[in-house]
């Protein structure tokens, strides 16, 4: 005779029930998730193929050719048949008599950019959103985003008239007062001045552009209660609108550091004269000059790959010191 044993379920009990729906579902694998994403938002991967192979093309596969740098590069051999010679075009940079001079006008000149260039938008963005005359406001932005259209070319052919002894108004103007004429593009000390203060009337509109978008995300409650509790417009601004663009301010600010060293090249060169050499001529300009006048592509490349590595480790160490000081940063 054989016993027969029946297997009751558990009771389900109310704790049992919680505890079956606090259990998380199996999460996908990579993969799955990957195909998921990819059907549902496929419009979004086609439109960034474009932008990743304009990148892939134009940015990382030239990287490979950087190799030229530790070679005696012969147009004949290729960047692969050339004789390897190790660290010398860089021994032969540095030992070069104008390696600090370029140096220190390159940097010189990048941070005297980056420091003007910085505050001028914030300023402008912040007067823009106060303003409650639609019509003024449009056309205020439209003065000043205009100029950042104007090719480079045209602005410095603008800023040698303007500045020309002879023809240009500026010594026109001084003329009055009895001061004798000068030539700003021909004395080394007025270059910098020049350059920046040109860039930064014809990147301001446009840098402003950023903060009024950074501006208008922020939440309008919080002006309500800074008036409700009595503050001024200018106690609104530092302790709303600052604080709301500090974030966007920040990245702007080391993305800006992080180039320092790689100041444009067009306006340097052609504001540059025999005069004024002696602050115009950095590292893009004496890149040019050695690489396609000179045709020494080697010492070019070595000289624009240690560029590349200073402005690598400024861009790290500037977002590393606004991380600890704002929380703010490229990447947490």
């Amino acid at each position: 005779m054989s016993a027969t044993f029946e297997v009751k379920p558990a009771p389900v009990t109310p704790a049992r029930t919680e505890a079956v729906k606090r259990t998380p579902p199996p999460r996908p694998s990579r993969r799955t998730a990957a195909r998921r994403s990819l059907r549902r938002h496929w419009q979004l991967y086609l439109l960034i193929i474009l932008p990743l192979a304009y990148f892939a093309i134009f940015k990382y596969i030239p990287i490979a050719n950087a190799v030229i740098a530790f070679k005696n590069y012969s147009p004949v051999k290729g960047p692969w048949g050339s004789d390897w010679v190790g660290f010398k075009n860089f021994e032969l940079f540095f030992q070069n008599p104008v390696f600090w001079t370029l140096v220190k006008n390159t940097f010189f000149l990048a941070a005297y950019t980056v420091l003007a260039s910085f505050p001028i938008p914030i300023i402008l963005a912040i007067a823009l959103n106060e303003i409650r005359n639609g019509r003024f406001k449009k056309t205020v932005q439209l003065v000043t985003y205009a100029p950042y259209f104007i090719s480079t070319v045209v602005v410095v052919s603008m800023t040698i008239l303007v500045l020309s002894p002879r023809l240009g108004f500026v010594n026109d103007a001084i003329g009055l007062f009895g001061v004798p004429q000068i030539d700003f593009l021909g004395r080394p000390d007025y270059f910098r001045h020049i350059y920046v203060w040109s860039d930064v009337w014809q990147t301001t509109g446009y840098s402003a552009v950023i903060y009024l978008a950074a501006l208008s995300g922020i939440d309008p409650a919080l002006h309500e209660s800074a008036r409700i509790d009595g503050a001024s417009r200018l106690q609104r601004i530092w302790n709303v609108d600052l604080p709301g663009i500090m974030p966007t301010a920040v990245i702007i600010l080391v993305l800006g550091v992080g180039n320092i060293m790689s100041i444009g090249f067009e306006k340097a060169f052609l504001l540059q004269n025999p005069l004024n050499t002696a602050q115009s001529e950095i590292i893009a300009t004496y890149v040019y000059k050695t690489g396609l006048l000179n045709a020494d592509f080697s010492m070019a490349t070595a000289i624009g790959l240690f560029n590349s590595v200073i402005n690598l480790f400024l861009l790290l160490g500037v977002n590393f010191v606004a991380k600890r000081i704002t929380g703010n940063g490229l990447w947490s």
